[in-house]
């Protein structure tokens, strides 16, 4: 990212920005349009029998978006000037129904599932147009920042690393990569699979 773009960003929580606003940078196509962010929140027979506009709804309802004195939300958007061109899912880890059931979490470790005092950030979606510019990593670094202003005691993501000699096919890379996380200062805990690792900063 140029320094006039990185002067540019600026990044809000989900619920200081309009609905509007969020549903511009998920698009009306792809996959980020179609999962609306539900993907790790349900279990796989729920989210495949969920109708799209149940999807919103509980995004909408999720992010409290248009709600600047909401207690919670589930994100942040990113913006360069007035145009919103990102968004990446942060909330305590405890509300990712998947991450409980799914061994990358947790695989060679510790750890209590219900902790709520550990984040996790899951998910980044880049407006089309504005990707490949440093928007997610920006939001990566945002997002660690959120989970501390907000009373977590460490924060996790989960980014996969891409195989070797491939290129990105966009979508396969959600999740982050490591280079993104340790822009935001996290570091490998461990290595579940030969892509997946677990990237986390204690604050």
């Amino acid at each position: 990212m140029s320094e006039t773009m990185m002067a540019e960003l600026r990044v809000l929580p989900a619920n200081e920005v309009s609905w509007e606003q969020l549903q511009t940078v998920f698009g009306q196509r792809g996959d980020a349009a179609g999962c609306q962010c539900q993907w790790f929140l349900v279990r796989d027979h729920e989210f495949a029998a969920m109708p799209h506009e149940q999807k919103q709804a509980r995004l909408r309802e999720q992010t409290a978006c248009g709600h600047p004195n909401a207690a919670t939300t589930s994100g942040i958007v990113a913006f360069l000037g007035d145009e919103p061109v990102g968004w990446c899912a942060v909330e305590p880890r405890s509300h990712y129904v998947r991450l409980a059931r799914t061994r990358v979490p947790w695989a060679g470790r510790e750890e209590d599932p219900a902790d709520d005092g550990v984040w996790a950030i899951v998910c980044f979606a880049v407006r089309t147009g504005f990707r490949r510019q440093g928007v997610s990593t920006a939001l990566a670094i945002a997002a660690v920042e959120h989970a501390r202003a907000n009373g977590a005691r460490a924060v996790e993501g989960y980014p996969k690393q891409l195989a070797p000699g491939k290129q990105e096919i966009w979508g396969e890379l959600y999740v982050g990569t490591p280079s993104m996380f340790e822009a935001a200062g996290m570091q490998v805990v461990s290595q579940p699979t030969l892509r997946r690792v677990v990237m986390r900063r204690e604050f």
